[in-house]
């Protein structure tokens, strides 16, 4: 066992129990972007969440364990990926990632936005034209230090 089999059977029970991540973060007690980055392994929980977790998915004690393990975090399946939404992703970062940077840089000046002092919000936001996604991704900024 190992923590990609967790993460199956968690999607494998998420799907034929019709549960909704939003249920699941809220009995967790944190947001939704977060618990479903944690149940698809991205991070790590403490004992209470993957107790609950355990509840909700029906994972015994030592599946409960592997979602206490720190994971290999940022592992798609290729380089460039695949999967329409993650690719257009990749396009967003591709096309204006230097105007993201050039634009933090000029209003914070050199350094970075964390992505662990972070938080994610997604919600859908109606449009007569077709409701839009809204996406909201707030990160500290970290200068870079002189040494």
């Amino acid at each position: 066992m190992n923590r990609m089999d967790v993460t199956e059977k968690i999607i494998s029970a998420k799907v034929s129990k019709g549960i909704k991540w939003s249920d699941v973060a809220t009995q967790v007690g944190l947001s939704k972007e977060w618990v479903t980055a944690a149940c698809l392994g991205q991070m790590t929980l403490d004992a209470a969440q993957a107790k609950v977790l355990g509840e909700i998915f029906g994972l015994d004690e030592e599946e409960q364990k592997w979602l206490q393990v720190v994971p290999y975090k940022g592992s798609l399946p290729t380089p460039v990926p695949t999967d329409p939404l993650i690719y257009r992703w990749y396009e967003i970062v591709s096309v204006y990632g230097t105007t993201i940077k050039e634009l933090i840089h000029e209003e914070f000046g050199d350094g970075i936005m964390s992505a662990i002092d972070f938080s994610m919000d997604i919600v859908r936001q109606p449009d007569p034209k077709g409701d839009r996604v809204n996406v909201v991704l707030s990160g500290k900024f970290l200068p870079y230090r002189q040494y």
